[in-house]
């Protein structure tokens, strides 16, 4: 395993390395530390700065504490080099509260909403440790979805690139070799899927993580809701307990995760920074149009029309409404590329890569993109279809008005779908204002739109009559049953 660089640290470096000794407790009852309540921000590795304000001053034009460093917090000069080459100027609340309690070498339950910067949090201790210590298999980073797990290893090898980290993925849907090759090369960090990592525990010659130093469970709660239970079990039995720092990072404490924080956690601290899981940032504007679900595709069409050249994430209920809405949407002319758990892995990286490049305008897809994803400049947000709960309504409409960003999210809402909304507006405990649209304008879209349906109705037989056959858009079996261990990470929505 090639060496990772190590420089010695400036003594001035060292002794403003904060004491965080002062507002905290321990006790096996888990304290809580909490912050104000605070807007979420771009990435989930790091935050982009408001240049607008001056640092020492508030809103009001009072004077108000100088915004913290990484170097504040402990963070030594490389790795506040790698943070300041990437744009990251000042740490977000949750890598305030938890970077220096992680260098202290507790546990930790991280309690943070989408988007506020939780990646970095577990990250930059890591790679701390991982400069004085210079071992192979170092960390393992578990996600519930193989696209979350890909944005992790990017930014980890991104904080680390100064240092020379190296990072190896496993996911399911791709081939195991490569992976195994990647893990002969004695990667420093594994981001990986539950079930894909257990099956190169049982299968892969030589692999081996009993010497892990550590583990980071994010979107806990997704894993669990993901049904990863049983397979966590399993691979928490063959980790070390021993001289293991474990961070379990998730938006809400459920059962569940109460059960997964006993297993596995010791004498954790908690960091909570949202006092609701259900917070939107104040930049995002929430509308909705009640429509009869009858002419649902020309009000899509119709708000589309309005919003050419910024870039829209159109959020679906299931994979075949994705591939249709697509199809339609390229038919009538818009740059538009589907995202769901039916592609390839290749292909739904293509698709992000599609969309993040800009070279695409319009992503529609199934929830797999609405959870920890990060994709900048995201202008609206609309969901054709509404979500099943309001937890993930939050999730999706967080993929807009990001790091102190305006977006806007359209809810349609059909006269299938009154009691659902009502059930996110209560849970957001605000009643959201209806779009004013003129239906006269919007009829007079009704030919183009008839034609273009048409054609992705023919289009979609097509897919499904080749289902499964090499080349085909859509994979597997029509009808197939129970997921297997290796589809799990797929989130097909």
């Amino acid at each position: 395993m090639p060496a990772i660089k190590k420089r010695k640290i400036d003594s001035e470096k060292a002794a403003a390395k904060p004491k965080a000794t002062k507002s905290r407790t321990s006790s096996e009852s888990v304290p809580e530390k909490k912050s104000a309540p605070v807007e979420p921000v771009a990435n989930d590795a790091q935050s982009e700065s408001d240049e607008s304000q001056p640092q020492n001053e508030s809103p009001d034009g009072e004077e108000t504490q100088p915004k913290k460093t990484f170097r504040d917090l402990g963070i030594i000069e490389e790795l506040c080099n790698s943070c300041e080459a990437l744009g990251y100027k000042h740490p977000t609340p949750v890598q305030v509260e938890s970077i220096p309690l992680a260098l202290e070498g507790r546990d930790l339950i991280g309690l943070a909403e989408t988007g506020s910067g939780k990646t970095a949090a577990f990250a930059l201790p890591i790679l701390q440790d991982l400069m004085e210590r210079q071992q192979k298999l170092f960390g393992l980073v578990l996600a519930p979805t193989r696209e979350l797990a890909y944005q992790i290893s990017q930014q980890f090898e991104a904080l680390g690139s100064l240092i020379g980290v190296k990072c190896a993925v496993l996911v399911g849907g791709m081939d195991m070799t490569p992976q195994q090759i990647a893990l002969g090369k004695n990667p420093h960090i594994i981001v990986a899927t539950p079930g894909r990592l257990l099956d190169h525990l049982e299968n892969t010659k030589g692999f081996s993580l009993r010497h892990l130093k550590y583990l980071v469970m994010d979107e806990a709660d997704r894993l669990l809701d993901l049904d990863f239970g049983p397979i966590l079990d399993k691979i928490l039995k063959v980790l070390p307990k021993e001289g293991r720092r474990t961070y379990l990072f998730s938006a809400t404490i459920s059962s569940k995760v109460e059960s997964l924080q006993r297993a596995s956690l010791s004498n954790p601290l908690k960091v909570s920074i949202s006092s609701s899981s259900h917070q939107t940032v104040s930049t995002l504007i929430q509308r909705y149009l009640f429509i009869p679900h009858k002419h649902k595709d020309l009000y899509l069409i119709h708000l589309l029309n309005d919003m050419i050249g910024h870039p829209v994430i159109i959020f679906t209920r299931t994979v075949n409404e994705t591939q249709r809405i697509a199809i339609l949407l390229r038919t009538l002319g818009f740059g538009a590329i589907p995202l769901h758990g039916q592609l390839s892995q290749s292909a739904r990286l293509g698709a992000l890569g599609k969309f993040r490049s800009k070279s695409r305008d319009i992503l529609v897809a199934t929830d797999v993109a609405a959870r920890g994803l990060d994709i900048p400049s995201v202008s609206y947000v609309i969901n054709y279809d509404l979500p099943p709960d309001s937890k993930t309504y939050v999730h999706r409409v967080g993929r807009t008005a990001r790091a102190g960003k305006s977006g806007k999210a359209m809810s349609l809402v059909t006269q299938y779908d009154v009691e659902i909304w009502l059930r996110i507006e209560n849970a957001l405990s605000k009643k959201l204002e209806e779009e004013p649209v003129v239906k006269d304008e919007v009829m007079v879209l009704s030919d183009r739109v008839g034609e273009a349906q048409r054609v992705a109705v023919r289009e979609m037989k097509d897919l499904h009559d080749n289902r499964g056959k090499k080349g085909s858009v859509l994979r597997g079996r029509r009808g197939a049953g129970k997921r297997g261990r290796d589809d799990m990470d797929k989130e097909e929505g």
